[in-house]
């Protein structure tokens, strides 16, 4: 038996000021996603135009942290808080922010870039906005999952509230100049993604396998998953103590450690059709790009063959930039009552992405840093205009069905 659709249909007599009638505030993915991907299109072309010279950089600190700020706490927080408010109303049942509190956040986290990139704002600023981005998120999200006892998320809670903390501590050492210890906090925050990235990817990425491809059940991985996040957790603690305890422990084992647990998943989770769905092969492969990036990283405390900075890029452009955009382009078709298949050109978007890691990561010494930056973000820019230019009208209208969401 067919389960019926309770959703309550959209009104078609709504004011222009019914701002809960607007289909952009309806869902926090729909603002988010597209703010989060025209900025990962106008940040990398301002960092373009930066490494270029045709843009000049008179603010305090370095230009590099502002860019590694505004891609870690910038474009991709705005697109994490935009899946889970979105995932949590699935989960929970309860509806999360929609209206005027949603455009407020939005506008929050607006304001926060302009001030980001400002020369003449305080970075108090930026602080007291990046903060009220943060604590309405992680508030709002907190009071969803404890409204049901949805206790299988709570622990969403404290990976928000550790990225949260390295977002405010980043922007006080940028006041304070130490930037040394900022760069080492945004190293911190791409682990601190991976661990999400390793919570949510171990839940939706072998669901979506199973879904796509039709296949009974899908491959689950329990004992694995608790391992993985017990050996991520400690080597996000033997980097701290490492780094900023100046102790003797040496993060890199754990790192590899973690790497190689996430490939060993990804093995177990593949299926060869999946190349044959673009939804698909791509949060794969995104996710194989992290695992390798973090089995990299780890590997640059022993070796020099393979730069830190260079394995962190392949976890940032290929591992979360790949995986962002195709997570995007599935939750924006599946919950605006659209078929799961994305415009062609999207495959191109997301070959893109990846070619952007590949270029970042590994050609530096071949073509020259510079130029392998300034290609990179040119490649990056062009992936997320596609998703802006199919998916940014789709992300504004009403769904399909024509029911709320």
């Amino acid at each position: 038996m067919a389960l019926l659709n309770l959703e309550e249909p959209m009104s078609d007599t709504a004011k222009w000021y019914q701002l809960q009638h607007a289909p952009l505030l309806m869902l926090a993915f729909r603002p988010l996603f597209l703010l989060g991907s025209l900025w990962a299109c106008i940040a990398m072309l301002l960092w373009f135009a930066i490494l270029n010279g045709n843009l000049s950089w008179s603010n305090s600190f370095p230009a590099t942290l502002w860019h590694a700020h505004e891609m870690l706490f910038g474009f991709a927080s705005a697109i994490a808080i935009g899946f889970l408010f979105t995932a949590a109303k699935n989960w929970t049942g309860v509806s999360t922010l929609n209206g005027w509190p949603l455009l407020g956040l939005c506008l929050i986290w607006i304001s926060a870039r302009i001030v980001a990139f400002s020369a003449d704002q305080p970075l108090l600023w930026l602080i007291i906005l990046q903060g009220a981005f943060w604590l309405i998120a992680i508030c709002h999200f907190s009071w969803v999952v404890l409204q049901v006892h949805n206790s299988k998320n709570y622990l969403f809670v404290p990976v928000l509230a550790l990225l949260a903390t390295l977002n405010l501590v980043f922007i006080v050492m940028l006041s304070q100049h130490a930037f040394e210890l900022a760069g080492l906090l945004s190293q911190m925050a791409v682990l601190g993604f991976t661990l999400l990235i390793s919570i949510l990817g171990g839940r939706v990425v072998p669901f979506f396998i199973s879904r796509g491809l039709g296949l009974p059940q899908q491959q689950r991985t329990p004992k694995l998953d608790k391992l993985l996040m017990l050996v991520s957790l400690t080597g996000l603690g033997g980097f701290f103590a490492h780094h900023f305890l100046q102790l003797t422990v040496v993060p890199g084992y754990l790192l590899i450690l973690a790497g190689l647990l996430h490939l060993i998943r990804a093995v177990m989770w593949f299926q060869h059709r999946i190349f044959t769905v673009p939804l698909l092969w791509s949060l794969y492969l995104a996710y194989l790009m992290m695992a390798v990036g973090l089995v990299g990283f780890g590997a640059a405390y022993f070796s020099s063959v393979w730069q830190a900075k260079d394995a962190l890029h392949l976890i940032t452009v290929g591992g979360m930039g790949m995986m962002i955009l195709a997570m995007m382009s599935r939750v924006a078709l599946g919950h605006t009552a659209r078929p799961l298949t994305p415009h062609p050109l999207m495959s191109v978007a997301f070959l893109l992405i990846a070619l952007s890691a590949l270029i970042r990561s590994l050609l530096g010494e071949h073509i020259g840093p510079h130029m392998a930056w300034q290609v990179s973000a040119l490649i990056w820019s062009a992936g997320f205009a596609l998703f802006v230019f199919f998916y940014g009208p789709m992300l504004m209208r009403k769904r399909a069905d024509g029911r709320r969401g």
